[in-house]
């Protein structure tokens, strides 16, 4: 198996909206072509594909990080033909150099991040661990808002006034039924084994299966050791949000590297009014993409992996 080929089947492994997994990998010799796939779009929640775009950019890093760990350098053309918008990057294989020590943690934690739904204990995330974050989400060209325990109130109303929104629209329900009742063939989607039955939260937690087979227990913690992070940007254009999804990338895996419980929120970003709410918290200085809550897990037993798409499904090449 070439260098690239291992790359996009760690790419496999990356967080996306409902799990879709909207991404298509080509291979052409040295060359490594990233497609975002529309047909998977959640489009009652990702009108303009913003999630989309996150959730490939998310893959992306994750096969450079993958690439830097095994010891080959590389050159990424992101969005480098106007006459194909889908194609979202272009990775090049340069020469074999050494490892990236960091790079090799990264990648180590590739397999074992996992979207944690469950309550987060008492143990705070510490500022150092924080700012070690925000420089390695900086590094891929996106920003980090820890949210202030007085700003947790509004971060939780957005959250919750999305929810209750969606689930009044009979387009987001069929979306939900879709992505929660998926074949086992097919590899992808929501499966009761990795959603959580509603408890309260200090921030609301999606509920993916509204009255019926959530198998997850929040755990007697309430999460008020978590630290919520907003990551955020200067805009959202694809250029934009592709590197949004890197530096999401980037945030997941060096949290879980260090030990951290991760679950990304998108709630708050899929409807206007909440979306504004949260442009208030990182005081309008720019366009926030999703938000993420980091802790330490208070049961210690692993959430089961979310399935995956067959790489033969994903994965082609041109010789």
């Amino acid at each position: 198996m070439t260098p690239l080929e291992q790359a996009a089947r760690a790419a496999q492994h990356a967080p996306s909206v409902f799990n879709t997994q909207p991404w298509s990998w080509q291979i052409s010799g040295d060359t490594l072509e990233l497609f975002a796939d529309q047909e998977r779009r959640v489009t009652s929640i990702d009108r303009d594909g913003r999630l989309l775009i996150l959730s490939c950019g998310a893959a992306l890093h994750h096969a450079r990080t993958y690439l830097a760990a095994a010891g080959w350098s590389v050159s990424v053309e992101r969005l480098p033909d106007p006459a194909q918008p889908h194609l979202l990057a272009r990775i090049r294989l340069g020469r074999p150099v050494p490892p990236d020590p960091e790079a090799i943690r990264m990648a180590t934690a590739i397999a074992r991040r996992r979207t944690d739904r469950r309550a987060f204990d008492d143990r705070p995330v510490t500022d150092v661990e924080l700012t070690r974050l925000r420089r390695f989400v900086e590094a891929e060209g996106a920003y980090l808002h820890t949210v202030r325990p007085d700003q947790v109130a509004m971060l939780a109303v957005s959250t919750e006034v999305a929810a209750g929104a969606e689930l009044d629209d009979a387009a987001y329900r069929a979306d939900l039924h879709h992505w929660t009742s998926r074949p086992g063939h097919t590899g992808d989607g929501v499966t009761p084994g990795t959603a959580v039955k509603p408890e309260p939260r200090r921030v609301p937690v999606r509920d993916f299966f509204p009255g019926t087979t959530a198998q997850l227990e929040a755990g007697a913690s309430h999460d008020q050791g978590a630290a919520y992070v907003v990551l955020f940007g200067n805009g959202d254009q694809p250029a934009d949000l592709l590197r949004g999804g890197e530096a999401l990338s980037a945030l997941l895996l060096l949290a879980t590297a260090d030990g951290l419980a991760t679950a990304p929120l998108s709630d708050a970003v899929e409807a206007d009014w909440p979306r504004h709410l949260l442009r208030g918290l990182v005081s309008g200085i720019g366009e926030p993409y999703l938000t993420v809550r980091l802790g330490y897990r208070h049961d210690h037993e692993p959430v089961p992996a979310a399935p995956r798409r067959d790489p033969g499904d994903v994965i082609s090449s041109t010789r």
